[in-house]
């Protein structure tokens, strides 16, 4: 279990991550998104004891990553797909990994074979492909079985069977009451994945809620409504319980309040309907709402 208080990193007079708190549970998949810049890279260095706070703490089992007695075995960390020496096998890699915690040439084998690697154990790595490299580096972070895993775009460079491949194992170390922290920004593969979504934004965090509550699973159906004069029927059902949202000029997404009752209250006011659909948000629509603001690089689209 990692469990983040008040986290604050600067760097001169750029503050990179600020009061930020959060948890990673066990038995749990916690994405960890936000934009470039936003202060995922940091904190996940913070956490494992690359870099010091200059405020707040993280904790993982309960105490400080550099306190602990035997590091590879109580968490896994991928943080850079490419944290070995060409000139080394992947073999080789992995054998000097597990001799500094007195971890056998068994568990090599056993995570070799895990990751798919066995038939190109004895090649030097200095020669392997990106997504050979990823799966190397998984491999890595699984060496000493440990209870926490901490993931840095896992699938870059994977092909479509390499994707569906670290998806089914994520999913299964959770299951095995595992606590995992999963860096990304495929937002189709997060929400297949994620039970929970930690979202920075300019070192601050701008969300932590589950998969469900970020989709707005839990406040009812979302209803798109199309057509003319949506902004004053966004006005006539304004109320506590309902929310309303202008996403282009003749249309908006209403939550809150079911489809009929949007259309008795149109027929009502003479207000015309081309579209009225239910509709479930995307992981990527709500992650850019909630990140608009906080993007550090912007670009216009080019025509």
């Amino acid at each position: 279990m990692i469990v983040a208080e008040h986290l604050t990193k600067r760097y001169g007079a750029k503050v990179a991550v600020d009061d930020v708190g959060f948890e990673v549970r066990p038995g749990l998949v916690t994405g960890f998104l936000g934009p470039n810049g936003a202060g995922k890279s940091t904190t996940m260095r913070m956490i494992v004891g690359l870099d010091r706070p200059d405020a707040g703490s993280v904790t993982v089992s309960g105490v400080p990553y550099r306190e602990l007695r035997s590091p590879l075995t109580e968490v896994g960390a991928l943080l850079d797909a490419k944290a070995w020496h060409p000139g080394r096998t992947a073999e080789r890699h992995l054998l000097g990994l597990a001799a500094t915690h007195g971890i056998g040439k068994d568990r090599v084998r056993e995570v070799l074979e895990i990751t798919g690697l066995e038939s190109v154990a004895r090649k030097r790595v200095g020669g392997f492909s990106l997504g050979m490299g990823q799966r190397l580096g998984i491999a890595s972070a699984l060496l000493g079985d440990p209870h926490t895993l901490i993931l840095d775009e896992p699938v870059n460079g994977l092909d479509p069977e390499g994707v569906a491949w670290v998806r089914r194992l994520l999913r299964g170390l959770a299951a095995e009451g595992r606590a995992v922290l999963l860096s990304s920004h495929l937002m189709s593969e997060m929400a297949q994945v994620a039970d929970r979504v930690v979202v920075l934004g300019k070192g601050r965090v701008l969300a932590d809620q589950s998969i469900d509550e970020m989709l707005g699973v839990q406040g009812g159906p979302v209803v798109l409504v199309r057509g003319t004069g949506v902004d004053r029927l966004a006005h006539l059902l304004a109320s506590d319980d309902v929310t309303t949202t202008q996403i282009a000029p003749d249309a908006v997404e209403v939550s809150g309040v079911p489809a009929p009752r949007i259309a008795e209250v149109a027929v009502g006011a003479g207000i015309g309907i081309e579209e009225l659909a239910p509709r479930k948000a995307t992981l990527e629509e709500r992650y850019m709402a909630l990140t608009s603001d906080a993007v550090e690089y912007r670009t216009e689209a080019v025509r």
